[in-house]
């Protein structure tokens, strides 16, 4: 019998596991200096813009709402397909997320569709680079431009990509990432907000720590009621560890991705993700089952992958049927992409410790379980 093979899986070596141990002898565990070293080692790798890390890639989406003064009353356009926190955030500062439908193949917000979808109340748009896959981010902005507003990126998915030779993250207005364990780097838990003016990151600051700020040993003031999403040094650690290693992962998911596709370059049995350009970081394969040619249910398709030790993972429902967006008018029909994608998608085997046999053995085992159910 064959191990299992997850979906995804971490990859932490040795070192870092040992300095996480020094980290955990010197007593000083919360935010210190293992969070000011991350924060350096990550604006250097975004060319020296600000970075401010927080506890999750949804506190930094909230919190760089917040730094936009976004709220009741307000809109957001976000894309009708994407892990539930990037609509979530927007809901939970009181504006109303407008969602967008995606492209069917690159999952990507339809930037065709997010014009029409502007209105004067709306102060921002929060596009998803979608396993990676950037945006077409020139368009994107020049949107932005003309109607003055705001750009949030949910870059939960995208450290390591590239749009046109330019990293994703060095440049553009407010971009968070994510440093979750299924993410191409990870801090067991994390996230970060690259960019803003001077104001803006001090505000994120307080935003992390309860709003206080301290003038002396034994004075504190706290300006508004903040919350507490401060990295801790453990976690930072960690982070430091896997940011060296970043190239090299990205590396191997590139390779992995390309394997696939060479597998199923003729006739392939479910419907492929966009390849997009070089920049793409492979942070997920996704694909499409083509459910109304098989004989049997998404479900059963996971099971009879597991069967096998193989692990496959659902990403994502789209939002807008949700109990929550439902709630707030949303219906379906509405984003039929989205709701395509949702009831389609399978997210394959792919991270840095596979090996090229590993895709061979999902590619079988694909190929196999579909062919064998086609009506």
């Amino acid at each position: 019998m064959k191990p299992m093979l997850p979906f995804t899986r971490p990859t932490i070596d040795e070192e870092t596991l040992q300095e996480v141990l020094e980290v955990l002898r010197s007593g000083w565990l919360a935010s210190g200096p293992k969070v000011k070293a991350f924060e350096a080692a990550l604006s250097d790798y975004f060319g020296g813009r600000p970075v401010r890390t927080q506890t999750s890639a949804t506190a930094s989406l909230e919190h760089a709402l917040l730094l936009c003064g976004i709220g009741a009353g307000d809109e957001v356009i976000v894309p009708a397909m994407s892990f539930v926190a990037t609509a979530n955030v927007v809901a939970r500062v009181g504006a109303r997320p407008v969602f967008v439908d995606v492209q069917l193949d690159s999952r990507n917000i339809d930037l065709d569709q997010v014009e029409a979808a502007i209105t004067p109340r709306t102060r921002a748009i929060l596009p998803v680079h979608f396993a990676g896959l950037p945006v077409d981010v020139d368009r994107l902005y020049a949107i932005a431009e003309r109607h003055r507003l705001r750009v949030i990126e949910d870059a939960a998915q995208a450290i390591g990509s590239s749009c046109r030779g330019r990293r994703i993250g060095s440049f553009g207005d407010l971009v968070c990432f994510s440093f979750h364990p299924n993410k191409n780097i990870t801090c067991i838990e994390g996230g970060a907000v690259v960019g803003g003016s001077p104001e803006e990151v001090r505000e994120l600051e307080l935003h992390r720590f309860h709003g206080q700020v301290k003038s002396g040993p034994d004075e504190v003031d706290t300006l508004f009621a903040g919350g507490k999403a401060n990295l801790s040094d453990v976690a930072a650690c960690i982070g430091l560890g896997q940011l060296k290693r970043l190239e090299e992962f990205t590396t191997r998911r590139r390779a992995l991705a390309a394997r696939y596709f060479e597998r199923w370059a003729q006739d392939p049995p479910l419907r492929l993700p966009a390849r997009g350009e070089e920049g793409h970081n492979w942070h997920m394969l996704t694909a499409l089952l083509p459910l109304e040619r098989l004989r049997l249910t998404r479900r059963q398709f996971i099971e009879a992958m597991a069967e096998r030790g193989i692990g496959v993972g659902v990403h994502y429902p789209a939002m807008h049927l949700f109990s929550a967006y439902r709630a707030m008018g949303y219906h379906e029909g509405q984003f039929p992409n989205a709701e395509r994608i949702g009831r389609e998608t399978v997210t394959l085997p792919l991270f840095p410790a596979m090996e090229l046999a590993d895709v061979d053995r999902v590619v079988e085992a694909v190929t196999d379980i579909l062919r064998g159910t086609t009506r």
